[in-house]
Order: C-alpha cells, then sequence, then structure tokens
C-alpha cells in the first residue's frame, strides 16, 4: 500500500522510537484469526494518528508470529522498529501528521 514512500529507518533513528516506544502500550492486539479485514484497518488507523504503535501478537507459535510481522508490514507500509517477545514495535510515517497523536513528534 505505502510501498512507494518506503524508507528504511537509520540506526540512530531507531534507537530513538525504540526509547519512545519503551513508555508505550500496545494498541491493536493481533489474535488467533491473524491479520483480518477488521484489524488490517485498525492498524491502519493506529499508524495514521501516532506513526509508533506497539501490536501484541496473542499467538503462541514463534513462527506464527513471525509471519504475521512481515504480513502486517507488508499489508500496512510499516517498517519494524523492535521486536521483544510477543511485542512488536512499528513505524510508519503519516501522510499528514497529526501533532496532537503522534509518538514521534
Amino acid at each position: 500500500m505505502n510501498k512507494g514512500s518506503f524508507m528504511s529507518l537509520d540506526t540512530d533513528t531507531k534507537k530513538r522510537y525504540r526509547t519512545i516506544g519503551h513508555g508505550l502500550k500496545p494498541v491493536v492486539t493481533v489474535a488467533g484469526k491473524g491479520l483480518s479485514e477488521g484489524v488490517i484497518a485498525e492498524l491502519q488507523r493506529a499508524l495514521d494518528d501516532h506513526e509508533l504503535i506497539k501490536v501484541k501478537l496473542a499467538m503462541e507459535d514463534r513462527e506464527e508470529r513471525k509471519q504475521v510481522v512481515t504480513d502486517l508490514c507488508e499489508q500496512t507500509g510499516a517498517e519494524i522498529v523492535q521486536t521483544i517477545g510477543k511485542v512488536v514495535l512499528v513505524f510508519r510515517a503519516a501522510r499528514k501528521p497529526k501533532l496532537s497523536t503522534s509518538n514521534i513528534r
């Protein structure tokens, strides 16, 4: 979707985002049904509003979680900042950043 504007984050930016992400709570949970249309819509909304979000992966299988994260990034245009256990921190720059809701501004 947003692949045309995709730009890889440099190490310093990822480090800064990890620091910000430390204080964030997951805003979306992906459960056993995976990335349904509703979950993708909620991810899109959260990324548009906040740019940097935590996503909880409520599934036990590590390989399944890795695949969900890969699919999540492909479908939303987001980039992985950090993965710790069942939580992934992802970033996607908003087309029209909302200063009042962005986690990085």
